[in-house]
């Protein structure tokens, strides 16, 4: 054995030297678990799942071997991340020896020997009709690696069978039933020996069974699939699981929720902690919480009346300096006012009086006085007017070259200052009625406030629609098909009408081109093409959009009055309010795993294999396949076998499958056929007692191998090797 760090929590044994040489030493390999032990015991000493694996360990980084389950309180020393369990198994063979060589050095150091040689003869056990490949490999390694003088093969299901006959369990032609981790096996048995070319096999075993309790529970819980790993699984399986006598019937009792299907439903409650309670708060709060609120909205309140205040300050300064230009202005010589305002920064009279207008209205706006009403601001319009371009109403002909000019740059002045009051005017009448549209809204929420709630909500939604519907004819375009359903977009409909009116106008140049010599750029017209594309065709995208004004002045006003309202983000899909998603709390009921009919219909595949997709025979069909294997065989001797089957391995103490396969086999048989099921005295361990009495026989060395006869016959004879079981 080489040198290898192990970690276990399996105690080593003292007593190996104690053993003599001759007294051999029995291994049930089995896929699930490693069994070891010396011949003549009742027991194995060491029992460990027949798995390794190496992580590394935190802290120095060496690589450790793991046989077997490693202790819990070890895994938080271990970097397990890149590094699983793995098995020197593919279905009941060993292929990977490598694996195999680190569970033989950890069972031979547990087992108390001190040296790198193995001195007692080995009987290790292997499945049925087990490929001459695997069998040379494993002699090899025992005779090689660890220099053991002599070892015999046997399978372990007819070990288990000869331990029971020899206590009167069962007969001498029988039939032994092995449903076992990985894989199934029937043999039948004629005067004590194995008749191998009757025997059957399918890959489905107790692993599958656990493997599939884990999917289902992981597809019908997927919030705790995490916490379905591989050995609860395993847990459930031993303690839940059951084989309906009838699988059909055991159905349709859970499908129409009878009474005996809630006696047969198992709950696993998995930690739950309730969520804290909210509590509401007390008045002391609310009035606390009321309190801050105030002392912050009174702050609010003086610092934007600070605000005002400076404001209104620094308008009636600057208005003050205005009044005072003016009057400078006016006692200013006619020659002398360009040179007097190009100091000043203005460009004309009238630009300093309009200065002073909208410094006025701004500073009336700030003080809250009423404005002008439009007959008097039209009346000093005229007046002013009249005074301010008198040649307005001088008939042309009565007028010099130079006063002609002069009456234009009037008449100009005279319809920009008409057209600024009159916009003033539409923005005072857009106020005014905007303040009575909000004193209605005032009265309508006072008078029917729910009302008034809902209203507003369905106007937003109204809105919304219109606003996202917008986008998505300006994103996707309006082409509709026959059916008047949305068509094919093509680029074009993409495009905006600014984009849009772009591409036509470089299409056009660009055929115009086309029809003889490039010209394009010898006259200057063709140079506003540019100025044309990057600023005409621009307004239909800058234009204010009404709704989403419309929209805002929505979502503000309900955000005031409705606490619950959430603004729409961009791009978000609108959803009647009657189907928006809501997120339930968790429960204890959610955290309550409910297993009813994956109690019976996971065990139900090692009867039906199609359940999982493997299309071989089920453990009832496999034992009618043996008996019709038997190269002679007769309705005596079948019924000889069919009243000695025997039932071992692990999957076999699954409750309810002597019953089952009896019946199932009782269908393949003729009417009034004998069908007599028996179960092992220990389906687990009757293996490795079997094997213990079979080299404790002083005619064990006979049934072996030696190290000599491996050199000399080689792999031929391990080919045609073969013990003799009734010498047990």
């Amino acid at each position: 054995m080489g040198s290898i760090s192990f970690v276990s929590k399996i105690r080593r044994q003292t007593d190996y030297n104690t053993f003599s040489p001759s007294i051999p030493i029995v291994i049930d390999n089995g896929a699930s678990y490693f069994r070891i032990g010396w011949a003549g015991e009742t027991e194995p000493r060491l029992i460990f799942r027949n798995i390794v694996q190496r992580p590394r360990h935190k802290a120095t980084g060496e690589t450790v071997t793991i046989v077997g389950d490693l202790d819990p309180a070890l895994m938080k020393y271990f970097d397990c991340t890149r590094s699983g369990p793995r098995s020197p198994f593919d279905s009941n063979v060993v292929y990977q020896f490598e694996m195999m060589e680190y569970i033989l050095d950890f069972a031979f150091d547990r087992l108390g020997a001190d040296g790198s040689v193995i001195d007692h003869p080995i009987l290790i056990t292997e499945c049925a009709c087990n490929p001459v490949q695997s069998r040379s490999k494993m002699a090899e390694l025992l005779f090689e690696t660890y220099g053991v003088p002599a070892v015999a093969f046997g399978v372990d299901a007819a070990f288990s069978y000869k331990y029971n006959q020899l206590h009167g369990i069962c007969k001498k032609d029988g039939i032994v039933v092995c449903p076992g981790f990985t894989t199934m096996h029937t043999i039948p048995f004629v005067d004590g020996e194995p008749v191998y070319k009757g025997s059957c096999r399918t890959n489905i075993g107790g692993y599958h069974v656990t493997d599939y309790l884990k999917q289902l529970l992981s597809l019908k819980y997927p919030f705790h699939s995490s916490r379905f790993t591989w050995e609860k699984a395993e847990d459930l399986k031993l303690e839940h699981c059951y084989i309906a006598p009838d699988y059909a019937i055991e159905v349709r009792k859970f499908q129409e929720g009878t009474k005996e299907a809630e006696e047969k439903t198992r709950y696993w409650q998995l930690p739950w902690i309730p969520p804290p309670i909210e509590v509401p708060p007390s008045e002391e709060e609310i009035a606390r919480k009321a309190a801050i609120r105030e002392k912050q909205g009174q702050r609010l309140r003086e610092m934007a009346e600070a605000k005002r205040s400076s404001r209104i300050n620094e308008m009636e300064n600057e208005l003050q300096s205005l009044h005072f230009l003016v009057k400078q202005l006016d006692q200013v010589e006619e020659d002398e006012i360009p040179s007097f305002l190009s100091d000043t920064g203005y460009a004309s009279r009238q630009e300093l009086e309009s200065t002073v207008s909208k410094v006025t209205q701004s500073l009336r706006k700030a003080r809250g006085e009423p404005k002008n009403e439009p007959a008097e601001s039209e009346e000093n319009t005229d007046s002013f007017n009249n005074d301010k371009y008198p040649l307005i109403i001088v008939p042309d002909d009565m007028l010099t070259s130079e006063q002609l000019k002069e009456k234009k740059k009037q008449i100009f002045l005279k319809t920009t200052t008409e057209g600024r009051l009159r916009a003033r005017q539409k923005r005072n009448e857009e106020e005014l009625e905007k303040e009575r549209r909000n004193q209605l809204e005032e009265e309508r929420q006072r008078e029917n406030p729910e009302f008034y709630l809902e209203e507003m909500r369905a106007q937003y939604k109204e809105v919304l629609e219109r606003v996202e519907q917008k986008k998505r004819v300006k994103t996707n375009g309006t082409s509709t098909n026959g059916n008047n359903k949305s068509g094919g977009v093509g680029r074009g409909e993409r495009l905006s009408a600014a984009q849009r009116e772009r591409m036509r106008l470089l299409t056009t140049a660009a055929f115009d081109r086309g029809k003889g010599e490039d010209t394009f750029g010898s006259r200057d017209e063709d140079w506003q093409l540019y100025k044309r594309m990057s600023k005409d065709h621009d307004e239909d995208d800058e234009q204010p959009d009404s709704d989403e004004a419309e929209l805002a002045r929505l979502s503000s006003k309900l955000q005031e009055i409705d606490p619950t309202f959430v603004q729409k983000a961009e791009g978000e899909s609108i959803q009647p309010s009657g189907e928006a998603p809501r997120v339930r709390p968790l429960t204890e009921e959610d955290y309550k795993i409910v297993i009813g009919i994956e109690r019976f219909r996971c065990p139900e595949i090692m009867f039906h294999p199609n359940l999982i997709g493997i299309d071989q025979v089920g453990l009832d069909e496999m034992g009618g396949a043996s008996i019709k294997r038997l190269p002679h065989s007769d309705s005596e001797l079948e019924e000889r076998l069919t009243s000695s089957i025997l039932m071992t391995g692990g999957c076999s103490l699954v409750p309810g499958m002597k019953e089952r396969l009896e019946s199932g086999i009782r269908m393949l048989r003729p009417c009034g056929s004998l069908i007599h099921v028996i179960q092992a005295v220990d389906p687990v361990l009757d293996a490795w007692r079997g094997a213990s009495a079979f080299a404790a026989n002083l005619n064990f060395l006979g049934n072996a191998f030696t190290k000599m006869d491996y050199y000399e016959k080689g792999e031929d004879w391990l080919r045609r090797y073969q013990i003799r079981y009734n010498n047990l």
